[in-house]
């Protein structure tokens, strides 16, 4: 997926601040106070309040995932071109997410075995 940057700087009317504590409400396009944010955001919205991206700071307790610039693509998906036009669907993969969580916690004896077994079902798309 790529973020079209320049899009999104031509559609950004407002940059709103929510605090700690607080949240964007997107029909009346203020922020408010309530169950919200743990750490303070920079919100660029367009002219309707349609999110595009945000700019994240925290604090010490913020690991450096959680500052930067993000967009949530669901919820800016006006913004973003598939490379590969569809080829490739976005949708959540649970069990690839799985997959990625067994890996991470396994040992290197338990990747060798899981490549063999990936690369002969490569081999087998391959045929196809």
């Amino acid at each position: 997926m790529i973020f079209d940057h320049e899009k999104a700087k031509q559609n950004t009317k407002r940059i709103v601040f929510v605090g700690k504590g607080q949240k964007f409400d997107f029909e009346t396009g203020k922020v408010v106070d309530g169950k919200g944010r743990s750490h303070p955001i920079y919100m660029f919205v367009d002219s309707k309040n349609y999110y595009i991206c945000e700019v994240r700071y925290g604090g010490a307790s913020a690991n450096a995932l959680q500052r930067g610039l993000w967009t949530h693509t669901k919820n800016a998906i006006d913004y973003f071109d598939s490379l590969t036009n569809g080829w490739i669907d976005y949708s959540h993969n649970h069990t690839l997410v799985k997959l990625f969580s067994l890996a991470l916690n396994s040992s290197e004896e338990g990747h060798k075995t899981v490549n063999e077994i990936l690369q002969k079902d490569i081999n087998r798309l391959k045929k196809l």
